[in-house]
């Protein structure tokens, strides 16, 4: 059996969707779809139904839905415990957003570079939704912000970049009192639901500041291009770039502010533990560049 048309068809379950499961694993709808009627064949079973555009698995498929995720990470593990302590095998990884692009590019292209034995699957997230994932063993390891509690013991964290509160502003703003520019123009906040959207809040609340709130995003780059639109101001961390081209912006650092702190959080143990010391290594040493 082969192993990919078994993830597929899991991801088709927990979507209701081929085309959404497609998305997700950047194919198109008729290859998922024929990933589906492989296994199906090859089970002599009907895995899933369909009405209208939504995908419902069938009682057969309710059963290999169960079992299937153990069956994957079975498959997965077999080429790692072969290698021994040579790093190989799929990590499963994920990150925020903006480590996505700013971070994951550079510390995989250098860990391939040395380790070619190495699969990624890269999933993008919330770091709260990471940390789940690192904690429940969906994910391998995890580059997010640090969260502001005890990380249990089995498990291992490094802070790889500190981030700086900035403070957005349209080009044309005359800003001489930060204080003032938050308190008298729009502002567009970070998602309070969101880690570092949590250290604007702090921000906020410490300094007894009362600002005129108008939006909530979680988009970090759409906040800046609000604030390159005169849309008014925001208080974010300095992401690592790429920021979206053609910004005009001035970027203040709010000395005082809380530094949001990115890092990767990974398993201490498993099957792939050469895997994932490698890629934590590969990560602090873009920290020291």
């Amino acid at each position: 059996m082969d192993t990919k048309f078994l993830e597929s068809f899991l991801i088709v379950a927990e979507c209701g969707s081929v085309a959404e499961a497609a998305r997700r694993l950047n194919m198109t709808s008729a290859a998922v779809a024929q990933r589906i009627r492989a296994l199906e064949a090859e089970l002599g079973q009907e895995l899933v139904s369909r009405v209208g555009r939504t995908v419902r698995p069938t009682a057969a498929g309710l059963a290999v839905q169960r079992h299937g995720p153990a069956l994957v990470r079975a498959a997965r593990d077999l080429s790692a415990i072969a290698a021994g302590d040579l790093p190989s095998g799929q990590l499963r990884l994920g990150a925020t957003a903006t480590a996505m692009t700013g971070l994951i590019p550079q510390i995989t292209a250098n860990l391939s570079e040395r380790f070619q034995q190495i699969e990624y699957f890269l999933q993008p997230g919330s770091s709260v939704n990471l940390y789940h994932a690192v904690l429940s063993g969906e994910l391998d390891a995890a580059i997010l912000i640090e969260p502001q509690f005890p990380i249990p013991k089995a498990f291992g964290w490094s802070t790889i970049r500190q981030e700086p509160l900035l403070l957005l502003a349209p080009a044309d703003l005359e800003v001489n009192d930060f204080r003032l520019v938050l308190t008298e123009q729009p502002f567009i906040r970070y998602d309070r639901n969101q880690w570092g959207g949590q250290i604007v809040d702090r921000y906020l609340r410490r300094h007894s500041i009362t600002v005129r709130e108008w939006a909530e995003l979680d988009a970090l780059d759409a906040i800046a291009a609000l604030v390159d639109r005169g849309l008014g101001v925001a208080l974010v961390p300095d992401w690592a770039p790429p920021w979206p081209e053609g910004l005009r912006l001035q970027k203040h650092r709010m000395e005082d502010g809380e530094l949001r702190n990115m890092g990767v959080l990974w398993a201490n143990s498993g099957p792939r533990i050469a895997a994932i010391r490698a890629f934590v290594e590969a990560c602090e040493a873009i920290s020291k560049v």
